[in-house]
């Protein structure tokens, strides 16, 4: 699976940070004020935000520039509602607010709204050209919808505005990234971590681009930096855990999956965890955490894909075939499925036909004719009384020269012409004469194949 990237920077992990010395004394306006890197945690700076926007009835622009504070601290603890009601808000205060404007981009591109984060960047970099973060607003609104090159233009006129622009050196990595242009990635990605030596998501993202390009050691040592710098991070964990299972380390892969699900029991890293253990052939412990990923996110089709293949290799191809139906469902452009889906009717298909053939006699019974034939296919011993007469006459033909295979041909036909003739009559036992004829052909070889057993 791909790994949980980090792919839009703009804000980083939510830490709940002891407040400096000075916190305390702090106005309102300077806690509202502050940044997500600041002292002040998230609620605290909501609460000063609310207590100024209660204040400032008839501030129109302070009023809106509190309410902009506060939607985005809003977005940042993923209150999205909250965020869009204070942004709609200031905006309708103050139309040519352009931060406004890039902060309700970034919401609307959390909620995967492509067409309205795109807007709202445009509109946020036509107030004020000369802001970096609309222009990287902007790269990740065309990140979002995968136009990657788009994308790396905007993030470069953010890094031209503000050469030192880290957030845009990370974001544009991920542009490269998804591009699968992984020394690229890693080059942003070394300048954004010579920038802010301290950025976990930096570290993350760059070994998720090593692990791409096989340098697992660099990756496993990247990610681990990143769980030094941020231990809560939950895909921190997971994609380390990807690392050491693309090292064939599934131990080590689960313990930190165990560690990522504990964090925050999420879909993805959940069938992270299964696959490693689909891997390990602990196919019903990798069917557990399938399932609890599908029931966390019903649309995750990916767990639908690899519980799929779990069954499949518990030889359950119906429930296979079911798992891989869904995950096309889902995600009709999801080819891997639809390989999968394929290969595993064509294994159904060919486990029928042997098991039907096993039970058939050595002749097709859709074109049998006579009524001796028709017998013999509607009962499994005297089609497998056929079956072993024709594989024993075969093997004794096959040992047998001259006037002996000749005499044996003469007498499988003349066999064959009696049991033709006689089937019908009271006295002809054809499950009789087809056990003596047996025998004889066993007589007649050497190493023939014993019975085939009657179960």
């Amino acid at each position: 699976m791909r790994p949980a990237l980090f792919v839009f920077a703009a804000a980083c992990a939510l830490v709940a940070m002891a407040p400096a010395a000075h916190a305390a004394e702090a106005t309102n306006s300077e806690i509202c004020a502050s940044t997500d890197d600041e002292a002040f945690p998230p609620q605290r700076r909501i609460s000063a935000c609310s207590a100024l926007i209660d204040a400032l009835t008839n501030e129109p622009h302070e009023l809106a520039a509190a309410l902009v504070n506060r939607g985005a601290t809003y977005w940042y603890i993923n209150r999205l509602d909250s965020a869009l009601t204070d942004l709609d808000r200031a905006i309708a205060l103050e139309p040519g607010n352009a931060r406004a404007f890039r902060e309700r981009s970034n919401v609307y591109r959390t909620r995967g709204r492509f067409d309205r984060a795109l807007a709202d960047a445009n509109e946020a970099v036509r107030l004020d050209p000369n802001d970096p973060r609309a222009f990287d607003a902007r790269g990740n609104a065309f990140n979002l919808n995968g136009q990657y090159d788009r994308a790396i233009a905007d993030y470069n006129e953010a890094l031209r505005l503000v050469p030192d622009h880290s957030i845009s050196f990370m974001d544009r990595g991920a542009a490269y990234y998804f591009k699968q242009d992984y020394q690229a990635a890693i080059r942003d990605y070394d300048q954004a971590i010579r920038l802010d030596p301290k950025n976990a998501r930096a570290f993350s993202n760059r070994g998720a681009a090593y692990k791409k390009l096989g340098r697992i050691d660099r990756a496993i040592a990247d990610h681990s930096e990143a769980i030094r710098l941020d231990p809560q991070s939950p895909e921190n964990f997971d994609n380390r855990g990807l690392s050491y299972a693309a090292n064939g380390d599934y131990d080590r892969a689960i313990a930190d999956y165990n560690e990522a699900i504990r964090l925050k029991p999420q879909a993805n890293f959940l069938t992270d965890r299964g696959d490693s253990y689909n891997f390990k052939h602990d196919y019903d412990r990798a069917i557990a955490d399938y399932d609890r990923a599908i029931a966390l996110n019903p649309g995750f089709y990916l767990a639908y894909n690899n519980r799929a293949a779990a069954y499949e290799k518990k030889g359950e191809l119906d429930r296979a075939i079911a798992d891989y139906q869904e995950a096309l469902r889902i995600n009709p452009q999801f080819d891997k499925a639809a390989e999968n889906l394929a290969d595993a009717r064509l294994q159904r298909d060919r486990r029928s036909a042997t098991a039907s053939d096993s039970l058939l006699p050595s002749f097709p019974c859709r074109s049998a004719r006579q009524a001796v034939e028709k017998a013999i296919c509607s009962d499994p011993d005297l089609a497998r009384l056929d079956r072993e007469i024709d594989a024993s006459y075969k093997t004794a033909l096959a040992t047998s020269k001259g006037k002996a295979a000749e005499a044996l041909r003469r007498e499988q036909r003349d066999f064959l012409a009696a049991r033709n003739k006689s089937f019908g009559n009271p006295r002809y036992n054809l499950k009789r004469e087809m056990e003596q004829r047996l025998t004889a052909l066993r007589g007649q070889g050497t190493n023939l194949p014993a019975p085939l057993s009657r179960n």
